[in-house]
């Protein structure tokens, strides 16, 4: 059991390492194509990339079919409105106010996963977790980027942002609890491959989206990253998801370092970007928080830990 943990944990950092790398990407293919188009794109793609690791035709569709109420709305949330209001509140909103907001999802899926799954709990340890690690990303992102909010049409764009943090969180709670059935990558590559080709033709209603563009070989390298990322990372959680030990609010716990690893490769690729004290003291935090959950509490959990529910809980 000991090493199913250590191997869960040692998954859950590299899949986040590898979303870390989504920001940077992005901004860079977002200089060439519009943002619905571009998310539309990667995520056909993707769920293309998936297709040949899954099961034959014939078992694909019949497991999609037996399982046709989670894979649409794993589309529907985790796809369709996540990237959507994502996008669309991001080109609202500061970047560092932006990057706190997403980088609450623990918090949020701790709350939905507490609503959704009987034996989920608040404890005392993952409560001051939490708080430490949005400690630490405020203090990232100011260190970054600092704050204001000025604008009426920012508060749209937090609320856009907030709503996509709920929908992730739902979906993440649906796969681990009803997802016992169905094969993570059939479900990624549907996913994926469905809610890209509907954003695909949003995106021709709602965006200028050029006829016939012509993109440099640095779009298709960033494309290229991109979408093996995507193909690899969400088939990833949702295997880590479906292990029967692992709490969809503990796993998400490690989505925090998310920013960190952000900040890090920000300094190593971006012209201008260099360490200040309050970014690395918000990683020393975010880390420590990480550190001290999962290395000395975060497996102890004991009922007498547990903060009590209420009477509407129960």
């Amino acid at each position: 059991m000991a090493d199913r943990h250590l191997n869960t944990i040692v998954w859950a950092i590299i899949t986040c390492l590898l979303w870390s790398t989504a920001y940077p990407f992005i901004k860079v293919g977002l200089q060439y194509s519009t943002p619905i188009h571009f998310a539309g794109t990667r995520f056909i793609l993707a769920g293309l990339l998936i297709l040949p690791f899954t099961v034959r035709p014939r078992e694909y569709i019949r497991m999609i079919r037996e399982n046709r109420r989670l894979a649409i709305w794993v589309t529907i949330l985790q796809t369709l409105v996540n990237y959507v209001l994502f996008y669309l509140g991001m080109d609202r909103i500061p970047g560092a106010l932006g990057a706190v907001i997403v980088g609450a999802q623990p918090f949020v899926t701790a709350i939905v996963s507490r609503i959704m799954i009987r034996e989920e709990r608040f404890t005392r340890a993952k409560v001051i977790t939490i708080i430490f690690g949005l400690a630490g990303i405020v203090l990232v992102s100011a260190g970054r980027q600092g704050f204001h909010l000025g604008l009426p049409g920012e508060i749209g764009g937090i609320i856009m942002i907030l709503i996509a943090n709920i929908s992730t969180a739902t979906s993440n709670v649906l796969v681990s609890r009803d997802g016992k059935n169905m094969n993570p990558l059939v479900l990624s590559s549907f996913s994926l491959l469905v809610g890209g080709l509907i954003m695909f033709m949003l995106s021709f209603a709602v965006e200028d989206v050029p006829s016939k563009p012509e993109f440099p070989a640095k779009y298709w390298l960033v494309l290229g990253w991109l979408v093996f990322m995507s193909a690899f990372t969400f088939s990833k959680w949702y295997v880590l998801l479906k292990r029967p030990e692992v709490k969809v609010s503990e796993l998400n716990l490690w989505k925090f370092i998310i920013p960190v690893f952000g900040a890090l490769l920000s300094w190593i690729i971006v012209p201008g970007e260099h360490a200040d004290w309050v970014t690395v003291s918000g990683m020393v935090i975010t880390s420590l928080s990480l550190i001290w959950f999962f290395g000395f509490t975060g497996r102890r959990d004991r009922p007498d830990d547990r903060i009590p529910a209420g009477p509407m809980a129960k």
